[in-house]
């Protein structure tokens, strides 16, 4: 289906559900305009106080770009410039300060740090896993690890992006070092984060979006010297797409599995 969005005028709340179970709630071209617009729509609309980003399903909330868009994507041949398909699917790059609570069930992994790095705090259900794939498939882990970097000390960043698809952070760990706010039982993460964003709906929504923009103003200086690297990095180390394609289509055949950590 894409996004759907569920409002609850009374409470001020809104649940953005990332709804493609079947490919684990991974973003294609489609879904990650309807991302957009979302969050555009959401500026305007006064009756949307805070808002509960979550994924349908029980396996993942989101496994980042859908692999079967990458190649609809042309890349110029600049080292200088990167098209992002992800680059504006969070609510941030779209220029919304009401707040948004990521409600974590499963995993979360390679692109969706896009959507946890530009929300306001996570909650995670303890079967929740977090990882990136990016470098065993030959991709640089930029944007992701920048805004990761925002929240999580730099040598759990570099240890998640580097170890790729070979370790897998559990929901504690993630709560421990500061990636998670919150973990519930199985299943339990969507209430709390209702919860939260009902009572944070329920105050004064100048000072509540004057909060959010304090807090992500922080966080501004060192961010965009990181943004303006990345692209960069991704188009001096990215292989070529038929190379990722290659080490994509592998995963699972070469045993070993991972170890959650």
């Amino acid at each position: 289906m894409g996004v759907t969005v569920r409002t609850d005028r009374g409470s001020g709340v809104a649940v953005v559900t990332l709804d493609r179970p079947e490919r684990h709630n991974a973003i294609d071209l489609e879904m990650a305009s309807q991302l957009t617009d979302t969050w555009a729509q959401f500026r305007f609309d006064e009756t949307v106080r805070a808002v509960v980003l979550t994924g349908a399903g029980e396996r993942a909330f989101c496994t980042g770009i859908d692999r079967s868009a990458v190649s609809d994507v042309p890349q110029p041949t600049s080292p200088y410039s990167v098209d992002d398909p992800l680059h504006a699917v969070g609510p941030k790059a779209g220029d919304l300060w009401k707040p948004v609570i990521c409600a974590v069930n499963g995993m979360a992994c390679g692109g969706a740090f896009y959507l946890i790095g530009e929300s306001e705090f996570v909650i995670a259900d303890e079967q929740a896993e977090f990882f990136d794939p990016h470098t065993t498939y030959g991709m640089v882990s930029a944007y992701e690890s920048v805004l990761l970097a925002q929240r999580m000390p730099p040598g759990e960043v570099a240890r998640m992006a580097l170890m790729g698809t070979a370790e897998r952070i559990s929901a504690r760990r993630a709560h421990e070092t500061g990636l998670v706010s919150e973990v519930t039982a199985t299943g339990g993460a969507l209430e709390a984060a209702v919860r939260c964003a009902e009572t944070i709906a329920g105050y004064p929504t100048e000072a509540v979006q004057g909060t959010v923009r304090a807090v992500w103003a922080a966080q501004e200086a060192t961010r965009a010297p990181a943004y303006a690297l990345a692209p960069h990095l991704i188009a001096l180390g990215n292989l070529p797409p038929p190379e990722q394609a290659r080490r994509f289509a592998r995963r699972g055949t070469e045993g070993g599995g991972f170890r959650v950590r």
